[in-house]
């Protein structure tokens, strides 16, 4: 299944969720939000967020300065 993230193609298995996506981009535990769709998914649900075919995602990293 191929889904969206900030504009890039990515592979997924059927069913993934959230929390399996953030291990395979190997992305930080902390300091992201992720929206899917154009809305915002709390980290609480991330390991039962099941992912669709062609959804969009957009992770947000936090960063320090100003």
């Amino acid at each position: 299944m191929k889904v969206q993230v900030n504009n890039k193609e990515v592979e997924m298995s059927p069913d993934s969720t959230l929390t399996q996506l953030t291990a395979q981009l190997e992305l930080p535990v902390q300091g992201i939000a992720i929206a899917v769709n154009n809305k915002m998914i709390p980290r609480t649900e991330w390991e039962r967020f099941i992912l669709r075919e062609n959804d969009n995602l957009v992770i947000i990293k936090a960063a320090c300065g100003g």
